[in-house]
């Protein structure tokens, strides 16, 4: 897929991170953008950036975890463009404000079920158009079993994982309609609040906090991103991106570790 003359929506795009970098790229590929968040002023920034560019694109405001407003979205975008090429699945909770559990919520709820809903009206929409591409974002995080620094946010990597499991079950069942979903989990990002964080520590202290030497920066992901939408020799898979490492793709069918410890059955339940 070629994404000049294609029309693409990025959610959680009103930010100066990835969103923002994302939204600016395909409209520098000659796409139509709309530009989606629940910062309308971001929103509007980002719209004005591509617009001094020279490229198209339009707002609409969205909360991705509030399933009508995320079919609006799609609607919209229809109406105003012509039809949907390609979604991009970047909407994000912040930090949770509350301890334990209760804390996962925003994260299930835009990460997750916010995903998840809009793949669904943008399949859609793309079965109208005659086919499309989704790209999801995950984290490396959500393929951790267990942390050996301290840090992370248990919700966050909960909804990831959930969001690369959605990217491998849902590729076969749409690929018959012309549609791609793929995946990128990357790793530490040099967004404001990352690279604060990470500028903050000695080359010491990030070592012993298991942080990356180097992070991504948002153009990198937003070259990936597009990379994933327009390959058509891709379908289900999930780009890995350690910050300090080259962009690997998972194997298909990969078991989900890389090894595991014997754990003897008791004496007397031995298998025959």
């Amino acid at each position: 897929m070629n994404v000049s003359q294609k029309v693409v929506i990025v959610t959680g795009s009103g930010g100066t991170g990835c969103g923002r970098a994302i939204a600016a790229t395909f409209a520098e590929r000659g796409a139509a953008v709309t530009v989606s968040d629940i910062n309308e002023a971001g929103g509007q920034e980002t719209v004005r950036i591509i617009e001094e560019r020279g490229g198209r694109a339009v707002f609409f405001l969205a909360d991705v975890g509030n399933d009508e407003q995320v079919r609006k979205l799609i609607e919209f975008t229809e109406s105003r463009f012509g039809g949907l090429s390609v979604l991009v699945n970047n909407a994000s909770s912040p930090h949770p404000s509350n301890e334990g559990l209760a804390g996962w919520t925003g994260s299930l709820q835009t990460d997750l079920l916010g995903t998840i809903s809009a793949t669904r009206w943008a399949i859609e929409a793309m079965r109208r158009n005659g086919g499309g591409s989704i790209v999801n974002i995950s984290s490396i995080s959500a393929l951790w079993h267990g942390r050996r620094t301290p840090g992370g946010f248990p919700g966050f990597d909960v909804a990831k994982l959930g969001v690369i499991r959605l990217t491998t079950g849902l590729a076969g069942e749409v690929s018959k309609d012309g549609i791609r979903v793929n995946c990128l989990a990357p790793g530490w990002i040099a967004s404001d609040a990352p690279r604060q964080y990470w500028e903050s520590l000695t080359p010491a202290q990030r070592k012993e906090r298991g942080i990356p030497s180097k992070l991504l920066a948002t153009q990198e992901i937003a070259e990936m991103v597009v990379r994933l939408a327009s390959d058509e020799s891709l379908n289900g898979r999930v780009v890995l991106w350690w910050s300090e490492d080259q962009p690997r793709l998972i194997q298909w069918g990969d078991r989900g570790y890389r090894e595991a410890a014997e754990f003897p059955l008791r004496p007397g339940t031995e298998r025959p």
